[in-house]
């Protein structure tokens, strides 16, 4: 019966998990064993956060947008649906950044919602 060289096929999962590990604190980056539930947590981390970050830039938006509008008589969510109903086809994200890059703007932007 022939003999079967396998070293390469574990050795190399191996690496691929401790190269997945590189810059974790301590033995996490170096001993395989312990590595390899770190990198899995870290590899689920990375996935539900990048679905988390959306939402949390969504939420930073509106913040923004309602702080904006404090010193005015509307408040975030009648203020959306008049944007909304004018049919201006500006997002969140550019709502806020004109809110702060340019108040004037902004408030040409509420003065034309409210006519």
């Amino acid at each position: 019966m022939a003999r079967v060289k396998r070293g390469n096929v574990a050795r190399n999962r191996r690496k691929k998990v401790l190269k997945l590990a590189k810059g974790f604190r301590a033995s996490l980056s170096v001993i395989y064993r312990q590595a390899k539930p770190a990198v899995f947590r870290a590899l689920s981390y990375q996935y539900r956060d990048r679905r988390r970050r959306k939402r949390d830039f969504r939420k930073l938006w509106i913040a923004r947008i309602n702080g904006a509008l404090f010193n005015t008589p509307l408040n975030y969510s009648r203020f959306m649906q008049l944007v909304s109903k004018k049919n201006i086809r500006l997002n969140r994200k550019m709502i806020s950044e004109i809110s702060i890059q340019s108040p004037e703007s902004f408030d040409d932007l509420v003065k034309l919602v409210q006519s």
